[in-house]
């Protein structure tokens, strides 16, 4: 399997106050393309830390991340920018939708900022919304949406880049026990169809469940 992540002596220290906080301690990780892997631990174990550190949301105060040959870790603020465009898709715990655009214009705007013709974004973005059951929805407003039709939209959006990876925060925190199901399965069959490499922060046991692959964090360390 081809590592399309390597991590190595990864650190994050915050100050608070006059406390320091090691958030992240010397991890060191590879994650496969075509995995679905899923980062466990308890609050405060530094999985989103992690997550946000892997997709160029923050900075590590030492240690390498590598992305498919790019070294995240040494890229400028407005290189990170184009990274996280091209590279990454992310699904967040409060899906983060754009409230006064449709399902369809949610997931076409990230393509509108690759400079993909309307034309051809809008064909995908239709495209994606079917694959995960919103195909009669794709000119509903958030607002018009279930929370689970929500986070489907969010998955569609994360995919429109084509990124090389996603990274899912607590993605069926705020859902309904069937909500949850739905996503997960479409998530799954994703992975298993197409490949796409997931990679989840979770306290969530039906995520771990699904996933084929257990990290656990603790104390900002790896523990298995």
């Amino acid at each position: 399997m081809q590592n399309i992540i390597e991590i190595n002596n990864l650190t994050k220290i915050y100050q608070e106050d006059a406390e320091v906080v090691k958030a992240l301690d010397g991890v060191n990780l590879t994650i496969g393309k075509g995995e679905f892997t899923a980062i466990v631990g308890p609050s405060g174990s530094g999985k989103t830390t992690l997550l946000n550190m892997i997709g160029g949301l923050d900075a590590p105060t030492s240690g390498t991340i590598v992305v498919d040959g790019i070294e995240v870790t040494k890229l400028s603020s407005n290189d990170l920018i184009n990274f996280r465009r091209d590279n990454v898709g992310f699904v967040f715990q409060a899906y983060n939708l754009i409230p006064v655009l449709t399902a369809k214009e949610n997931v076409t705007f990230v393509m509108d900022l690759q400079g993909v013709p309307t034309k051809q974004s809008t064909a995908r973005a239709i495209e994606l919304l079917n694959s995960v059951g919103l195909g009669d929805r794709v000119d509903a407003r958030p607002s018009k949406l279930s929370g689970g039709q929500q986070q489907r939209v969010a998955v569609a959006r994360a995919l429109a880049s084509k990124p090389k990876f996603i990274l899912a925060d607590e993605p069926t925190a705020n859902l309904d026990g069937k909500s949850a199901e739905t996503l997960l399965d479409i998530m799954e069959k994703l992975n298993e169809e197409e490949n796409i490499t997931f990679i989840f922060s979770t306290h969530d046991p039906r995520v771990m469940q699904k996933a084929r692959r257990i990290i656990t964090l603790e104390d900002g360390k790896i523990v298995s």
